[in-house]
């Protein structure tokens, strides 16, 4: 059974943004869509930037604010250049007004 870490609050992330968090060690960026939770790796295949600090939310995805490159905020898969490799997602959960995340 997946062990979940508490990553933050719900308050911590307006809609339509992202932030970044330290989970046991772990840089974990989670984005907020209407109500809905995504946590992807914190770190872009490409340039090693920072997407919850550096990056921003456009529709459904995470845009590197380093370089550019885009990824599905759901699946980390890479959406455009430069970078070429997907980024690892982790499974969310709100229980109350915490935000857990499973590493």
């Amino acid at each position: 059974m997946a062990k979940f870490i508490k990553a933050g609050v719900v308050s911590d992330i307006p809609s339509g943004s992202i932030k970044s968090f330290v989970v046991e060690g772990k840089n974990i960026a989670i984005a907020h869509l209407d109500g809905e939770f995504f946590a992807i790796s914190d770190m872009c295949s490409h340039a090693q930037c920072s997407l919850g600090n550096e990056g921003f939310v456009e529709g459904k995805e995470v845009v590197c604010g380093c370089h550019g490159s885009k990824f599905d905020i759901a699946s980390g898969k890479v959406l455009s250049l430069p970078a070429t490799t997907d980024i690892a997602t982790y499974q969310v959960k709100i229980e109350g007004d915490a935000i857990l995340v499973s590493l």
